[in-house]
């Protein structure tokens, strides 16, 4: 067993964790309509693509909620257990305006966000932020949720007040296809002061990523298997997260395979990546700094295993091998080889901390890295999740002649968008030629068109290439400057909305048959 050791954590925090005052608010839903489209921005990545992969609330009603109560009341007020939503999560959640809501759709609790025996659900915070404070997220027999741009802090096990077992977001009990995304998960201290793990996976848990988060403060940061037995939970990814002022368990893995990569490890002061019980782990590209132990099976005998490459080791220090002890270094190298099944694009351990510190956490924009240690925007969807007014109703697009009267505005303006297909580019929907087209690499995406000072537009016509008309399904028109949605409807042609001033405009594709092909994005005054 692990010896208790008290975390290196400034007495301010704890001081400032035990003497917040908790806000009672009234619970709000506020119905969004919008087209179907998923609020996760950002693009699923890792393990939680495989095994049919994880859309959350994609296509389902779009609510909003500010208190924890409210969440709750969504969840009950589905038609089923496993219809779609979308729940948009701004303000402060608490204790004080949570509680147990009941309904044939949902089974939830007073003293934890409960997201238990359901499926196809999109939390994500969205405005000035969404912070869950002392109150833990709990996932337990679900499939298919997404967790997305926001805070869970100072969740605690002992003391007052408890939630979900002292974990900033606990899965349990038979979950499959979990991602959770620039979230900050946060804590005030170790077990000796009330807290558990940050982000904890146990009984049966498979098809999970954690992606670009912040995890720091605690005492462990998460571990994958409850004991030396329990190795029925795999196929984790965790990467472009930072582990900061952490004691261990970043993660603890018993059984199963994780893939870590692209992860920024600071001051971790007991241990790190602990593969035990059989686990194996893929380590790449990571960056370890001013730590100890952070790759190896320590505090057991049961051995783990490890396949390593690119990692920094930047003042890491180690323990020397006894009984329960087997650390990876000084110099580590590989006891195992792990087989990736999704494709995916690594960034230089060189630049980790860079691209780590711009990307990783809640209220950063979603923004991820292009693969060369950059940050770019999302790469389908508006640019950030901000407050959006009541989207109209979804519309069809007017029949008309091939282009509508007037000046066609796109014509030498700049357009920009999601990643695209071998052989087109973002230009093509602004060449006045429909022999060349736009493609996203899939069947979801967005294009631009931008001008360098603001332009008024009222209408825009959506022209495909020869050969695929009628690929393009549903669709949202976006004031890309706000966030605001202008329109929503199906396929192509002309679109009208109300006159509109911006400097950029996106149309945002949310399904389509194929890879829909754009030839022109040509936008009007009027």
């Amino acid at each position: 067993m692990r010896r208790p050791v008290a975390l290196r954590v400034q007495a301010a925090l704890a001081t400032a964790a035990t003497g917040a005052a908790i806000a009672v608010a009234l619970p709000l839903v506020v119905a969004v309509p919008t087209s179907p489209a998923s609020a996760a921005v950002g693009g699923v990545t890792g393990y939680a693509t495989q095994n049919g992969g994880t859309t959350g609330g994609a296509g389902g009603q779009t609510v909003r909620a500010t208190t924890g109560t409210a969440i709750h009341t969504a969840l009950c007020g589905r038609a089923s257990s496993s219809t779609p939503i979308i729940i948009e999560v701004s303000g402060t959640i608490n204790h004080g305006n949570t509680t147990k809501v009941s309904g044939d759709s949902c089974n939830t609790a007073a003293d934890r966000i409960e997201l238990k025996e359901i499926s196809n659900v999109t939390i994500i915070g969205v405005g000035g932020g969404a912070v869950f404070d002392q109150l833990g997220i709990h996932i337990r027999d679900s499939s298919n949720i997404i967790i997305q741009n926001v805070t869970v802090r100072n969740v605690k096990k002992s003391g007052s007040p408890t939630s979900n077992g002292g974990d900033a977001i606990g899965m349990e009990s038979t979950v499959r296809n979990v991602w959770v995304d620039h979230v900050t998960l946060e804590a005030s201290g170790g077990e000796s002061e009330g807290f558990d793990g940050l982000f904890d996976l146990k009984d049966n848990v498979q098809y999970v990523t954690l992606s670009y988060s912040t995890l720091r403060n605690s005492g462990r940061g998460g571990l994958v298997g409850s004991s030396e037995s329990d190795r029925s939970n795999g196929f984790i990814t965790y990467h472009h997260n930072l582990y900061e002022n952490i004691d261990s368990r970043t993660p603890l893995l018993r059984g199963g395979i994780a893939h870590i990569y692209n992860n920024h490890y600071v001051s971790l002061h007991e241990s790190g990546i602990n593969s035990r019980a059989g686990a194996r782990a893929r380590v790449d590209n990571n960056y370890f700094r001013n730590s100890k132990d952070v790759l190896g099976t320590f505090y057991t005998s049961e051995a783990g295993y490890w396949q390593v490459s690119g990692n920094i080791f930047d003042n890491v220090t180690w323990s020397a091998p006894g009984d329960d002890t087997n650390p990876a270094g000084p110099n580590p190298q590989s006891n195992t080889t792990v087989s990736i099944p999704y494709s995916y694009s690594l960034d230089g351990a060189s630049c980790v901390p860079s691209i780590v510190s711009q990307t990783a956490g809640a209220n950063k924009g979603l923004q991820v890295s292009n693969g060369n240690c950059v940050p770019q925007n999302p790469t389908t969807g508006p640019t950030s999740p901000t407050p959006r007014p009541t989207t109209p109703s979804p519309t069809s697009p007017t029949p008309s002649p091939t282009t509508p009267s007037g000046t066609n505005l796109s014509l030498g303006a700049g357009a920009d968008g999601s990643s695209k297909a071998s052989g087109t580019s973002y230009g093509n929907v602004r060449d006045d030629d429909m022999g060349t087209y736009w493609s996203p690499a899939g069947s979801t995406g967005y294009v631009s068109i931008k001008w360098n000072s603001a332009t008024t537009v009222s209408r825009i016509n959506i022209r495909e290439a020869s050969g695929s008309t009628g690929g393009i399904g549903s669709w949202r028109v976006v004031n890309a400057d706000t966030g605001a949605v202008l329109t929503s409807g199906s396929g192509a042609g002309v679109i009208t909305f109300p006159s509109t001033t911006l400097r950029k405009i996106t149309f945002d594709i949310t399904s389509s048959n194929g890879a829909p092909r754009l030839a022109e994005f040509e936008t009007y005054a009027g």
